[in-house]
């Protein structure tokens, strides 16, 4: 893999963006030819969010984005400090979360999004650890 990155970085006029969780220790820049890679790549670490304003935000944004019948409007944004916890901040875990709540709200008739149905919805493995390492 690390010839055809080093392939394209040289011969492709754009500019590359790869992300990973773990990039550094996944053997992407191991070896030579890793160096090579490693050489030509500028490594941004990145976290989850904060509880902050910027989550916040997140939070407001989805709950605009939702069209549950009986979703009153700024009800996720209420939910924000919990769904923090719930997530650890994951994007990613928070975006499975919501939109299985939303389907789940969509099946059962209820068309709304709850503290007791967000309760019921599993998150993944790595946002369930941080929340009982947390407790």
């Amino acid at each position: 893999m690390s010839d055809y990155l080093k392939y394209f970085t040289e011969h492709l006029p754009a500019t590359f963006v790869y992300a990973g969780i773990d990039v550094e220790r996944s053997g992407l820049f191991t070896g030579v030819r890793g160096k090579q890679i490693a050489g030509r790549c500028v490594l941004i670490q990145t976290a989850t969010f904060p509880y902050q304003e910027e989550w916040k935000a997140l939070i407001a944004t989805l709950d605009a984005a939702l069209r549950l019948h009986h979703q009153p409007a700024g009800a996720l944004i209420g939910l924000d400090r919990y769904l923090h916890d719930r997530t650890g901040g994951s994007i990613g875990s928070l975006s499975h979360l919501v939109r299985a709540a939303a389907i789940t709200a969509i099946l059962d008739g209820s068309e709304r999004i709850t503290r007791k149905l967000l309760k019921d919805i599993p998150v993944d493995h790595a946002s369930e650890s941080d929340q009982r390492g947390a407790a």
